[in-house]
C-alpha cells in the first residue's frame, strides 16, 4: 500500500503541513512508537476532547477531520497520515476560506501534539 500524500498548502498563511518545505507552512511531524492501529485510536481519543471537530473520512492509515470555528463557523480541514515505515504521523491543517488565520491552524496542531504527548 502506498502512502497517501497530503495536498500542498496554498500560498496563503492559513495552512500548516509536515510535508511543506517552506518556513511559513512547515511544522514538525509526530513520531509514534505503538502499532499504527493503537496510535490511531490514541490520536482519535485525544481529538475527541476538542470542541467542534467531526471525523469525515477514515481508512487504516488516514484520518480527515473538519474543525468549525465558534464565531463565524469557518471550517478547517485537518488530515493525518500514518507512515508505518518510519513511524511518523504526518498532518496538514488548513482553512477552507480566507487568507490569514491568526495562527489558528498551527496552534491547533501544537495542541494536538501536546494532547497525544506520550500516548503514541
Amino acid at each position: 500500500m502506498s502512502l497517501r500524500t497530503l495536498p500542498p498548502c496554498p500560498s496563503s498563511p492559513n495552512c500548516v503541513s509536515t510535508q511543506a518545505t517552506d518556513e511559513g507552512h512547515a511544522i514538525a511531524p509526530i513520531r509514534y512508537r505503538k502499532a499504527r492501529a493503537e496510535a490511531k485510536e490514541a490520536l482519535k481519543q485525544a481529538i475527541r476532547s476538542l470542541s467542534r471537530v467531526a471525523l469525515v473520512e477514515e481508512d487504516e492509515s488516514y484520518l480527515h477531520y473538519e474543525c468549525t470555528s465558534l464565531l463565524f463557523r469557518f471550517v478547517d480541514d485537518v488530515e493525518f497520515v500514518f507512515d508505518d515505515a518510519t513511524k511518523t504521523l504526518h498532518f496538514r491543517s488548513a482553512s477552507r476560506t480566507g487568507y490569514g488565520d491568526l495562527g489558528v491552524n498551527r496552534k491547533r496542531m501544537e495542541e494536538i501534539r501536546r494532547l497525544v504527548g506520550g500516548m503514541l
